[in-house]
């Protein structure tokens, strides 16, 4: 006689943890797994132009680590970076009119990573943040996930409102201030200095940490360089700037860094052990020497001058491929234009209809973290050539149309 044996019930596994369910994906990586097809002028994404990347540059600094010091190279490191990187980019922070020692700094496996760090270092369940409104969308998925409470700070065409701020801080008594003070994502507008001068007093007076995020404050194309806002009087011990090699050299090396107060850097390098021990040795090395060997301000320079005109070409074209009453502003610098339509277009419910013109933008709802405002988009100039935007926008018309 055979006996059957019947296997015992498996119980379901456990579930996860609820901010991984209840924070969202990136809709910008979502529209642009969507309009991957090579056909389609895409506008959505904040990718800087491939054709630009200095390889060779690039190549010969990863062929002289890997070739005169390879056990290094590939070696693990330290979680605060290698000394020949930190000292290059304190030297690049002081000659920009901020005093910056290599042990005020920490490298950063993209400055991604800085506002995680940061996240899991100043940040308690509840604590409540305060951020641009719109907001860089991946700032506030990381607020979200810190379990944050994410409050938006009213304002205008030249960035934050202080006085509105002052009001909000002394409401609210947040945690922290995130901003991208230059060229910010999504609406490339410039906080102003006479604004950051009173951004800084008010989080002195009322005690707020900043978080200064510069991802694309070299990529300027006119006007005067406004200091870093953690220049300015008060905002000395409580600002952590965050900095990025990938709008200025390549995503790809995924290498930023951190410059903070003491007590909030060694908080953030306990962090960054606990997430990934160090950022890639051969990245940083490789890094280190191509500032060495070759002039990145030069490489940076030729680099604005095209998203200029790439910006020049995008703005002249606006005014045709956009309903009448459209609105949008004049970047001096960055990737990013903001637009806003006219009273009663929905920019998430035109989309589709959009990408069928083989073109694509980024609505602007999700960006926003409070009351969303349909009506907006982003649009990035720094991908496509000249011919490529006019063509791209002439599709843009031929979608909003309908």
């Amino acid at each position: 006689m055979t006996v059957t044996e019947v296997p015992a019930a498996t119980a379901p596994v456990p579930p996860l943890a609820a901010r991984a369910t209840a924070v969202g994906g990136s809709p910008v990586r979502d529209i642009l797994a969507v309009t991957a097809r090579p056909e389609v002028i895409n506008f959505a994404g904040g990718l800087p132009a491939p054709g630009l990347f200095d390889r060779e540059g690039i190549a010969a600094a990863y062929r002289a680590v890997l070739d005169e010091v390879p056990e290094r190279a590939l070696q693990y490191s330290t979680t605060e970076g290698e000394p020949t990187l930190r000292a290059a980019l304190a030297a690049r922070t002081t000659v920009r009119g901020l005093a910056t020692e290599a042990d005020g700094l920490v490298v950063t496996t993209g400055s991604q990573q800085a506002l995680s760090l940061l996240a899991t270092a100043l940040i308690e369940p509840g604590d409540t943040v305060l951020v641009e409104n719109p907001c860089y969308l991946a700032a506030l998925q990381v607020f979200a996930f810190a379990g944050a409470r994410i409050v938006p700070v009213p304002c205008d065409a030249s960035g934050i409102d202080p006085e509105a701020l002052d009001e909000l801080v002394a409401r609210e008594r947040p945690k922290l201030l995130y901003t991208v003070p230059t060229f910010q994502n999504p609406t490339g507008r410039t906080l102003p200095a006479d604004r950051r001068a009173a951004v800084a007093e008010v989080a002195a007076r009322r005690g707020l940490w900043l978080i200064e995020d510069d991802p694309y404050g070299e990529l300027r194309f006119e006007g005067e360089r406004v200091p870093w806002l953690a220049s300015y009087p008060g905002a000395e011990d409580r600002t952590a700037l965050l900095g990025s090699f990938s709008k200025v050299l390549a995503p790809g090396l995924r290498l930023g860094w951190l410059r903070a107060p003491a007590a909030l850097r060694r908080a953030c390098a306990v962090a960054k052990q606990a997430a990934d021990l160090h950022t890639p040795t051969v990245n940083q090395l490789a890094t280190a020497r191509y500032l060495a060997d070759s002039d990145l301000d030069a490489h940076v320079a030729r680099v604005a001058a095209v998203y200029g005109e790439r910006r020049d070409a995008m703005l002249a074209g606006l005014a045709d491929a956009l309903p009448e009453g459209s609105r949008w502003g004049r970047p001096e610098g960055g990737m990013f234009l903001w637009v806003r339509l006219p009273e009663g277009y929905d920019a998430t419910a035109l989309l589709p209809a959009v990408v069928e013109h083989d073109v694509a933008y980024v609505p602007g709802a999700p960006f926003h973290a409070a009351e969303p405002d349909v009506a907006t988009l982003r649009l990035c100039f720094v991908t496509q050539t000249p011919d490529e935007i006019a063509e791209g926008l002439r599709r843009l018309r031929a979608g909003l149309a309908g």
